[in-house]
């Protein structure tokens, strides 16, 4: 058990002291970990509108089954697949982008409590230490509704993927008639999904807001 959890203890090490000095290298260049949140919650919001607009594209697709003759099966499979495999990439863009927030997110919490002891003046300090409740507030939330999202795409890839994997088996007529009944099934958890999105790409755009406000 140690043996295996050496080289991951090692890993982390490395990757803590690779983001420190990327973190020391951008504060060289006038760039704080503050500027880096605000572009990372920016990153993350793109990629979660084209990760919504990608499942709507995709659910169209698979809803459009139902309409293709016999002998286009194998073509609507290829394109069915390639929607699918769009899906993935985008979901696994915006679960990338909702690290890359906690973890700037923690470092600059971290640094911003380490220099209230800075302060020699009571007020400013106080001042200050609200600011950075405040901020931290509005991180946790934000975070928890973009993970809430990415969530939520899971059963849908889920649903995407047996459909795809029904139909490269089954290029038939059956086929077509239990993929459209499936499909039309996931309407639901494509509105939800797509309702949770929107609402964290608002909690991304309130977030920015506030934080250019600042």
């Amino acid at each position: 058990m140690k043996s295996r959890l050496i080289p991951l203890l090692l890993a982390s090490l490395f990757l803590c002291s690779c983001q420190s000095a990327y973190y020391g290298t951008m504060e060289k260049f006038g760039v704080h970990k503050r500027d880096i949140l605000v572009d990372r919650v920016e990153d993350a919001r793109e990629a979660q509108e084209d990760a919504k607009e990608q499942f709507e594209s995709a659910f169209e697709e698979f809803l459009a089954v139902s309409e293709v003759e016999l002998g286009e099966l194998k073509s609507v499979y290829d394109r069915l697949n390639a929607a699918f495999e769009r899906s993935e990439e985008k979901a696994e863009s915006v679960r990338k982008r909702v690290k890359a927030i906690e973890e700037v997110a923690e470092a600059l919490f971290e640094e911003w409590e380490e220099e209230l002891d800075l302060f020699t003046s009571p007020e400013l300090r106080r001042l200050s230490e609200d600011q950075l409740d405040t901020t931290r507030d509005l991180s946790v939330d934000l975070i928890s509704a973009m993970n809430q999202a990415a969530s939520k795409m899971d059963p849908v890839l889920n649903a995407f993927r047996d459909q795809v994997l029904f139909l490269k088996h089954n290029l038939n007529a059956q086929a077509i008639a239990a993929l459209n009944k499936t499909t039309i099934a996931l309407r639901d958890e494509i509105e939800i999904l797509i309702q949770q999105m929107e609402a964290s790409i608002e909690e991304a755009n309130a977030f920015v807001a506030q934080m250019r406000s600042q």
